[in-house]
């Protein structure tokens, strides 16, 4: 609170209260880009003035955001928006004029209703696909097309080489040109849907991003989909939402939801309009899907009415209504699991190993210390605690993918681990460092334990696995860093900070970088990572992946280090960096991974593609038959000598082990009853990357054996009682 009267009072002292409106229902544009600016200037960690050299790299961020693969401006839209935004941009936000961006966004615009014009002429041409042409993959870094001339030239390239594809498809079965129209259509609507609230909206955006690649304005739908995230529920009917031909239709329907539950929705079927309770329907046809998509969610038991299209309509005048009330839907595929894996030793006994894999640090802030609120910590002590009972001599922590999430958690599954003391550092702008300890001395588990991480393992991931290796208390395993995300993001809901805003959340807020994160042994997590103790190889260690290859990101720093007793058993690190080494080096699933990231990098550094059939046959040839090469090399492998048990939240106290089986993956409707990508499902299903082949995972399979070893190596001992949670 003291925080957010501090920046109210800054706020009032720069003039903005002189904006004061009221009885609205919807915040000013205006008065939310002058709450915002201000907010950056004055909140920010680098408490950098919003000026011209914010101004210049606003506008070029601003460019890239609208066509990022610089397929839509020349260079003549670009220097002419320069010439009249590069130095002035500062200065309109500050004023509350938010006509700049909707200029250039109408300029975008209108290049885009002229490109997919030109695209429709293009598809109509026959293209033989013999010449030796080639087309760039990625333009992201390209410079923008010097004028219409040599934009026509990238254009005609791409539509061709789109075509081409389509010939190589094989599983299409629709016609290339019919299919490739109604993708140009759908982003004609896309771009003709944005209102001038949504163009402020990616405008703010932006203008938080370039100070630093985590700080983001968020609008009151996107606040939602935060705190989903953060909580993993949502109150809506369970239903996973595409946009496709003008239509929001029903892709998936999430088990154990009110619309499964119901029945009469099927998958497949359109939605035309939307009801809250016995309202009248709203048209939703050609309507933004995120803005179908809030009106389908609401309170709970609260009553949705659907006006649909069924998936078997011959007639798609014939429209059924179906009314459905709204509950609570746990998204579960997000929550902590664990494993017992079983394995037989040399001497012929066995021994059962625990794994925890944990996809993100969630926390339901809204009911924070309820006896029934959700946490990280504790979902993963009861793991912890089924696992113990079953007898497991060591641990894996798996945090590969996991992006972080709450602070808090992140302190408080630490403690999980160790006595008690410092877990992580964090400065201010001010330069005064704040440390969060654990400040309970009970351990939940004091086994061997290994941590695994890759280049995705961020924030919240990278405090916990930094404090365990910081501590000598577990072997950190992985790519040859994490992400590298070390600041510190606050959540500002600007209609309560800026009452004169009105609107309440309607205001959207602001997820503004505040500190930086450091370890207790003193450096930085930002930029830098966490640096494994050993390497694994794996296909996500790409340079591509991770803080340093986001725009503008905060720099590497150390502070002092803090105080705090290391734990008081070894770790065995050489030797086990020494057994690792050699099992990898004989492991074909390792030398798979690493010609196929020396392929990546060649196919990077090249950027371009063939645009003669023969040659991508050809091209298409070699990689089906190293697949079946590899298929055929795994089919000849032995198994590993283990048996595995699944252990969730729902089968935690059974008494009865369940066996693990191989799961087909399905689409998790992650932070809302939404799919928005554009995939049409004409994609071959026979690749490595998670096809009809099941893939092998060698680095599970190596961090399994880590762990072994370093069970061996210490001898074996005893786990933990049973602790109550934190």
């Amino acid at each position: 609170m003291k925080s957010k009267r501090l920046l109210f009072w800054l706020l009032a002292a720069a003039g903005i209260l002189s904006l004061l409106r009221s009885g609205a229902d919807e915040p000013d544009p205006s008065q939310l880009q002058i709450s915002v600016g201000r907010l950056l200037e004055q909140a920010h960690y680098s408490r950098r003035k919003l000026d011209d050299n914010v101004s210049r790299q606003l506008l070029t961020n601003y460019l890239e955001a609208l066509d990022y693969n610089h397929l839509f401006f020349t260079q003549q839209d670009v220097d002419g928006f320069k010439k009249k935004y590069e130095t002035t941009l500062d200065d309109d936000i500050l004023l509350g004029a938010p006509e700049p961006a909707v200029r250039m966004f109408e300029v975008y615009k209108k290049r885009v209703e002229e490109r997919v014009a030109t695209a429709k002429e293009l598809l109509k041409q026959k293209y033989e696909f013999t010449s030796d042409r080639t087309v760039q993959i990625n333009r992201q870094k390209a410079a923008w097309p010097k004028d219409d001339a040599e934009a026509d030239q990238i254009w005609r390239d791409r539509v061709e080489n789109e075509l081409l594809q389509e010939a190589l498809a094989k599983t299409s079965t629709k016609d290339p040109v019919e299919k490739l129209t109604k993708r140009y259509d759908q982003l004609q609507r896309t771009i003709r849907g944005q209102t001038k609230e949504d163009i402020n909206n990616t405008f703010l955006s932006v203008l938080s991003q370039t100070y630093d690649p985590h700080s983001e304005y968020l609008s009151r739908s996107e606040l939602e989909n935060f705190g989903i995230n953060m909580r993993l529920s949502l109150v809506g009917i369970g239903a996973v939402l595409h946009s496709e031909e003008g239509y929001a239709k029903i892709m998936e329907l999430v088990p154990g939801g009110p619309a499964s539950k119901d029945n009469r929705l099927k998958v497949g079927d359109r939605v035309s309009g939307v009801a809250q309770g016995d309202k009248d329907f709203v048209d939703t046809v050609d309507m933004k899907l995120d803005k179908v998509v809030e009106m389908i969610r609401g309170k709970k038991d609260t009553v949705v009415r659907l006006q649909v299209i069924p998936v078997n309509a011959t007639d798609p005048t014939i429209k059924k209504v179906i009314e459905i009330k709204r509950e609570e839907i746990q998204l579960k595929e997000q929550f902590a699991k664990g494993e017992i894996i079983e394995r037989a030793l040399p001497d012929g006994g066995t021994q059962r190993l625990g794994w925890i894999t944990l996809p993100s640090f969630y926390a339901d802030m809204d009911k924070s210390g309820a006896s029934g609120a959700r946490s990280t910590t504790k979902d993963v002590l009861a793991l912890l605690n089924r696992l113990k009972q079953e007898g497991i001599t060591g641990l894996v922590m798996d945090l590969r993918r996991d992006g972080g999430g709450s602070l808090e958690e992140a302190v408080n599954l630490t403690g999980l681990f160790i006595k008690r003391g410092p877990v992580v550092q964090a400065k201010d702008s001010n330069g005064t460092i704040h440390v969060s300890r654990d400040r309970d001395s009970t351990i939940a588990y004091d086994g061997p334990m290994v941590v695994l991480t890759n280049r995705l393992s961020a924030s919240a991931s990278e405090i916990f696995a930094a404090a365990l290796q910081d501590y000598g208390r577990a072997v950190i395993a992985g790519d040859s860093s994490t992400f590298g995300k070390g600041t510190v993001q606050t959540m500002l809901e600007i209609g309560r900070i800026m009452p004169f805003l009105g609107g309440g959340t309607d205001a959207g807020a602001l997820k503004l970088t505040i500190q930086k994160f450091y370890r207790i042994a003193g450096g930085s997590t930002q930029l830098k990572g966490v640096v494994p103790d050993l390497k694994i190889p794996s296909p996500t260690d790409h340079p591509e992946i991770g803080e340093g290859a986001m725009k503008g990101p905060l720099p590497y720093d150390t502070v002092d280090a803090a105080p705090f007793d290391k734990w008081d058993r070894p770790l065995f690190k050489d030797e086990l960096a020494r057994r690792s080494a050699t099992r990898i080096s004989s492991e074909p699933e390792f030398r798979y991974i690493t010609e196929d990231s020396e392929l990546v990098n060649k196919r990077l550094a090249e950027n371009k593609l063939t645009l003669n059939l023969e040659k991508r046959k050809a091209e298409l040839a070699e990689d089906k038959a190293k697949k079946a090469r590899r298929k055929e090399a795994r089919a000849q492998q032995k198994p590993a000598d283990e048996k595995r048990f699944t252990v969730t939240l729902d089968n935690v106290s059974k008494p009865e082990l369940e066996p693990y089986a191989e799961k087909k993956k399905e689409p998790e409707p992650k932070t809302s009853e939404l799919k928005t990508d554009d995939d049409d499902g004409d994609d071959d299903a026979d690749d490595e990357s998670g096809g009809k082949t099941p893939i092998v995972d060698a680095i599970r399979g190596e961090a399994v054996q880590i762990l072994g070893d370093l069970v061996a190596l210490s001898r074996g001992p005893k786990t933990a009682q049973a602790t109550p949670a934190k």
